[in-house]
């Protein structure tokens, strides 16, 4: 990974922007603009600051996420490879559960599958039979992603330092063990306020969901951090993100896995 070209303070001050934009629900414009010179490194070290702010103030880590782990979403937002950011107890929205929408800025809703993990991965060097190994159960999610950024726009190291435009999530639907799903090829539907939005299979996340924990765990590994044992992770998108207003309602249904809805209110 490449050096800092941001020092302690710079690092420091970036992540109190970011995260006061989150908690406050206001647009900012992307980090890049602030600071031109950034690297992958600041961005990520943003990004664990802002991680270490919230647990300092008693937040809880409940589990991480990967983010633009489809070829058709990369190209969507002009980026080069996927990201990663952390989950919060308050992004915690339940099985037909109401999201806020005035504590965000302009939600999008993606499908997603998330892996619980059983044994601890630490990269370099995860594979796909790692993953699956290392797996308990997995279960359907949805994730809510807002970004921090004026109109959804951003480069990948803001969207890095951003914690991945991560805000809400919800999770239900059947837990089911590795090898009673097709990973690769199990289908998903959204509907919005009643109309299909959008559709996908399990192989729109790398390829084979699996893979983006592996990249997860290598990604981790840079950073001499391990993915522990019992961790929630969400995959990525199986489905195009679809923006939510107000009064909408949506359900996700997931192949052999139950399905999920919510609304926002």
């Amino acid at each position: 990974m490449s050096e800092n070209n941001l020092n302690r303070e710079q690092i420091e001050a970036a992540a109190a922007h970011l995260e006061k934009a989150e908690l406050e629900a206001y647009e900012v414009t992307k980090l890049t603009n602030d600071y031109p010179e950034m690297t992958y490194k600041d961005a990520f070290d943003i990004q664990w600051e802002i991680r270490r702010r919230k647990e300092a103030r008693g937040t809880k880590i409940v589990g991480l996420k990967m983010g633009l782990t489809s070829w058709a979403k990369m190209a969507q937002m002009g980026v080069e490879h996927p990201c990663y950011g952390f989950l919060c107890d308050y992004f915690t929205v339940p099985d037909g559960g109401e999201i806020k929408t005035d504590e965000l800025i302009h939600p999008k809703i993606e499908a997603e599958i998330a892996f619980v993990t059983k044994k601890a991965l630490k990269g370099p060097g995860i594979t796909i039979a790692d993953v699956l190994a290392a797996t308990d159960f997995v279960l359907p999610a949805v994730e809510v992603i807002d970004s921090r950024y004026k109109d959804f726009k951003f480069d990948l190291k803001s969207v890095i330092a951003d914690n991945s435009s991560s805000s809400r999530f919800i999770t239900g639907g059947q837990m089911q063990r590795v090898e009673n799903v097709d990973l690769k090829h199990f289908g998903v539907v959204m509907e919005v306020n009643g109309e299909i939005v959008a559709t996908g299979a399990g192989a729109a996340v790398l390829g084979h969901p699996a893979a983006s924990v592996a990249m997860l765990a290598n990604m981790f590994g840079e950073r001499d951090e391990e993915i522990p044992a019992g961790t929630f992770v969400m995959v990525g998108a199986v489905t195009a993100a679809f923006q939510c207003k107000k009064g909408d309602s949506f359900s996700v249904r997931y192949q052999g896995l139950g399905s999920i809805s919510g609304r926002f209110v």
